[in-house]
């Protein structure tokens, strides 16, 4: 196979964050395995993709010093460093467009020079966030490809923890088709790639276009050989890794090992931070299982991967969840990972 001159647009990649970066990074570092890959970022990034060293062919910088100062104020005041939260997203759409039309004005007349054969746009990976680059390569001179896309998946009934996180915005959803680009994004994209099978069904009106290529992956260098060495009488070893948040569950992990726990048969580790963690260790206390549980916050990637190596089994009943890479984590250091069958873990 031939390689391709790809152009990523992936703002936000980054290998030494968890989540969405770390995914999207992923999926760059990848391609830039088979094919000329030169990766489009902001300047937040640039520190920790020169350390990577990856084999990208370039790694084009984006500087917008004032919209950057922009967003880090608005994260702050206005969101309270909340990741997790949907009115954040709607809060990227001009920021996203900022930064597709300074990449566009910096790369331009390096497109029409023939110096590329693709742009992939990998970031921002929700749906319902427009891309400009679809509308000026519309007419070409090169194909524009979208995707991973992951987001949209519904709120199951039924689970308290989802009424503590449900926001008002969610009901707004499909408003996103009258953001500025977003009809033309789909229709001049000359392939979607979907992440979840919520995602694909979305597109389905584009058939001929449209690829499931699930989100999460794993890289070879982290499987390794199991190295645990269990003896008799050993407890299990069981653990929890993400953002202790209402739809993450982890109540429903705690409540449901609870007997374990009490009857020290088992130890459970907490790996994250949120503002659930307060209401998670009075619920251990609760439950009398307060020194069975163990909360150490939030910890570098490596050392969950360590952690995770030595764990028997990786508890994540996400209730509503779009990717979960930390899924193919567990199973590549040895974990056996307890989903609930819905979402990305279901995927």
């Amino acid at each position: 196979m031939s390689r391709l001159r790809i152009l990523v647009l992936g703002p936000d990649c980054n290998p030494e964050q968890v989540s969405i970066p770390f995914v999207t990074y992923c999926h760059a570092a990848a391609l830039a395995h088979l094919h000329d890959v030169t990766l489009v970022a902001r300047s937040a990034v640039e520190t920790p993709l020169s350390r990577a060293k990856d084999p990208f062919r370039a790694i084009e910088i984006v500087r917008t010093p004032w919209l950057d100062r922009m967003f880090a104020w608005g994260l702050r005041r206005l969101f309270n460093n909340n990741y997790d939260t949907q009115v954040l997203t709607a809060f990227r759409c001009p920021f996203s467009l900022a930064f597709e039309w300074r990449a566009w004005r910096q790369l331009r007349r390096r497109i029409f020079a023939g110096e590329f054969d693709v742009v992939l746009r990998v970031l921002p990976m929700s749906p319902v966030l427009p891309s400009l680059f679809a509308f000026l390569l519309r007419r070409g001179p090169i194909p524009f490809v979208l995707g991973p896309l992951n987001g949209g998946l519904p709120w199951p009934s039924g689970f308290n923890q989802l009424d503590n996180q449900r926001e008002w915005i969610s009901g707004l959803r499909n408003l996103y088709r009258f953001f500025p680009f977003a009809r033309a994004t789909y229709r001049h994209a000359k392939a979607i790639i979907a992440a979840s099978s919520q995602t694909y069904s979305e597109f389905t009106t584009y058939p001929d276009k449209l690829f499931f290529v699930p989100e999460p992956g794993i890289g070879p260098s982290l499987c390794l050989d199991d190295s645990r060495n269990p003896q008799p009488g050993d407890k299990l070893q069981l653990i929890f890794v993400g953002g202790l948040v209402p739809r993450k569950a982890c109540d429903l992990a705690l409540r449901a090992a609870a007997p374990l726990l009490k009857n020290d048969s088992a130890h459970f580790t907490v790996i994250g931070d949120g503002p659930e963690e307060t209401r998670l260790q009075q619920l251990t206390r609760s439950l009398g299982i307060d020194q069975a549980v163990s909360f150490c916050g939030w910890i570098s990637h490596s050392e969950v991967l360590e952690r995770l190596r030595s764990s028997d089994v990786m508890v994540f009943p996400s209730v509503r969840d779009n990717g979960a890479g930390v899924i193919f984590e567990a199973l590549a250091t040895g974990a056996v990972p307890l989903v609930v069958d819905f979402g990305g873990p279901g995927d």
